[in-house]
């Protein structure tokens, strides 16, 4: 057998090359234990880049990924067990009533999720805004929680030995021009949704502005490599394709967030919230195997009682007040008409320097931070009427973000703007 070293896997794939199961297994494995030296793997991730992945490789990728740490096992709960993943974007709160309220429908949810990076929030961000509520759960935990048939869903950080070698690789590819390789976003997603042990998943991929994906046709690519790799792995998986060139729900910000999504849990909320919680609920549902209505169960009220237990059951107080931000300036409509564009990156990047994003790993937010949308696309204004009121603890930084949202509304006069298509195809 001929002996395998970095280099030669570095001009296989940079060749054009089909890289074998052993060469995979070895890199990612030398990788993970130091052997594979960061600058090997960043060309490597180079030459993946440049010349791309087959089905074959990709999906060994993400095993030998899955290999580096430890996998899950919630096979024995007395629920089936059914996550979401979403890519990314501004106003992106669903996490927070979806969990309960596919929980209520008789799943076990185990929602494993990150903080926020740049223009797009943070799940784990958003619940940390609520007093005492706590982002790490052990295993043995999280299986108490699932089991639990008054709660069901648990929204956590993800264990330091799940894919570590993942969150290396991911790292390296922030700093080194390579992040947008389709198989290693696939890859790195899916690796971490498997090794979760979860055994249904359904994916919202954004499209628009303010995603990561600004084309219908990369995010139809990534929707369906991860839909693949999914079901190679025997995980029942489907991708939504859904917009995101304006904010989900009318507030971009951690606390402000969690109160719009109470809102949605009890009964109210906006109306395009509702409509993808919905969405995605019923395809975790029906992933599940389940016979529920989401929207019935919304109605009920049960979805509401286990987001209470849920936050009470990793420290929260679901009646705690929320902190608010100390300052608040306010953008008015310059003028009558019908806003048509209200555009989401420009938020989202304006919400981050108000506080309520990083702008690195480990940087701290605010709590308070963020922007509430008082009109939408659609919506007619009057002169002067508030548009946006942004949130934050430290004023100096008002001039930087009403520099980001100069250009990011638009109002005319006589203007007919259709309701824009939320869901816009569904992969699997």
């Amino acid at each position: 057998m001929t002996a395998l070293d970095a280099v030669s896997i570095i001009r296989a794939k940079r060749d054009g090359g089909e890289l074998t199961d052993a060469q995979i297994d070895w890199v990612v494995d030398g990788f993970t234990r130091g052997i594979v030296a960061d600058e090997q793997m960043s060309a490597l991730a180079m030459a993946i880049l440049w010349r791309g992945m087959t089905r074959r490789e990709t999906a060994r990728w993400t095993a030998a990924m899955i290999s580096s740490g430890s996998r899950m096992d919630f096979t024995d709960l007395p629920r089936p067990t059914v996550d979401k993943h979403s890519t990314g974007g501004v106003g992106d709160k669903i996490t927070l009533p979806l969990a309960p309220l596919v929980a209520a429908c008789g799943a076990a949810v185990p929602q494993l999720s990150g903080r926020g990076l740049g223009h797009t929030g943070g799940t784990l961000d958003k619940l940390e805004s609520i007093p005492g509520w706590q982002a790490d759960v052990g295993v043995a935990r999280m299986r108490e929680i699932l089991a639990d048939p008054a709660i069901g869903a648990v929204v956590c950080a993800a264990g330091a030995d799940l894919a570590p070698a993942d969150k290396r690789l991911y790292a390296l590819r922030d700093v080194t021009g390579t992040v947008e390789s389709i198989p290693l976003i696939a890859s790195s997603i899916m690796s971490k949704k498997i090794a979760e042990g979860t055994a249904a998943l359904v994916l919202d991929v954004k499209v628009g502005t303010g995603a990561f994906l600004k084309t219908i046709d990369g995010a139809r690519e990534l929707a369906t490599a991860m839909v693949e790799l999914g079901r190679d792995a025997g995980v029942n998986t489907v991708a939504l394709l859904t917009a995101m060139d304006t904010p989900l729900g009318r507030t971009a910000g951690n606390a402000l967030e969690v109160a719009e999504s109470v809102e949605v849990l009890a009964g109210g909320g906006p109306a395009d919230v509702v409509e993808l919680t919905l969405a995605l609920a019923r395809e975790m549902v029906a992933q599940a195997g389940l016979d529920a209505d989401p929207a019935e169960v919304l109605a009920s009220g049960r979805a509401m009682d286990h987001w209470r237990t849920m936050i009470q059951a990793q420290g929260g107080d679901p009646d705690a007040a929320l902190p608010v931000a100390r300052h608040t300036e306010i953008v008015r409509a310059e003028s009558a008409g019908v806003l048509t564009r209200l555009d989401a990156m420009a938020v989202g990047i304006a919400a981050w320097q108000l506080g309520a994003g990083r702008a690195r790993q480990g940087d701290p937010v605010q709590a308070g931070a963020g922007i509430e949308m008082h009109a939408k696309p659609g919506d007619r204004v009057t002169a002067g009427q508030p548009l946006l009121t942004l949130h934050t603890d430290t004023p100096d930084t008002f001039a930087a973000a009403l520099a980001s949202l100069a250009d990011s509304v638009s109002v005319e006069p006589d203007a007919d703007v259709k309701p824009g298509v939320l869901i816009l195809d569904r992969i699997g």
